[in-house]
């Protein structure tokens, strides 16, 4: 059984999710011009985000939603991105985030644990003083494991699998600036839902 199973509800979802989020945070710019200043953002040379999961799409697992905790660093490579005419930055993203799940789907005593290990670029566009908003295109690493009996047959444990690949990874989110140098992040999209605290050293 693969992940990719449910990937188009998972799509739709995700774009159903990101629109009010970004509407949220464009609100905060009808009456600011920072976009239009090119470089008019702080300068960093790495962002640092622990943050909390939340992952919908549950495989092996008859629990609704998953739960775990992860953190990115972001180095950016290009202080003024790809449109010269707005304030915008690029970045290359990384981390590790583990998500678990309860119960299995095979009738064992079992749990199940994730890692992702996501890869992207990320595209920030500063849209007022205090909002920030991205794009995240990439890809994922993923090692799914169980803890307990995964399968079990007349009552006996069978086997305990795991799983390992690579998967495309798309996420939208949003930063609140409190000052240069912390920012509370949002960020839905595919595999997870995510919300820290960056700091910009």
């Amino acid at each position: 059984m693969k992940r990719n199973e449910n990937r188009s509800w998972i799509r739709a979802c995700t774009a159903v999710a990101v629109l009010p989020l970004i509407l949220f945070a464009s609100a905060g710019a009808r009456a600011d011009d920072t976009i239009k200043r090119p470089g008019d953002h702080p300068t960093y040379s790495v962002e640092i985000e622990p943050h909390a999961l939340l992952d919908w799409y549950v495989p092996y697992a008859n629990s609704d939603v998953g739960f775990g905790l992860g953190g990115r660093f972001s180095i950016p490579i290009v202080q003024n991105g790809f449109v010269p005419t707005i304030n915008n930055s690029v970045a290359i993203s990384f981390g590790v985030d583990w998500v678990h799940y309860g119960n299995c789907y095979y009738g064992g005593n079992c749990n199940v644990d994730y890692l992702h290990f996501p890869v992207v670029m990320q595209w920030n566009f500063f849209v007022a003083r205090r909002w920030s908003v991205f794009g995240e295109p990439g890809i994922a690493i993923y090692h799914g494991f169980f803890g307990g009996c995964a399968v079990s047959v007349n009552g006996s444990c069978f086997a305990t699998p795991t799983e390992t690949g690579v998967e495309p990874a798309l996420f939208a989110g949003a930063r609140y600036h409190f000052n240069d140098g912390v920012s509370l992040t949002m960020r839905i999209g595919y595999p997870t839902f995510s919300i820290g605290v960056s700091f910009f050293p």
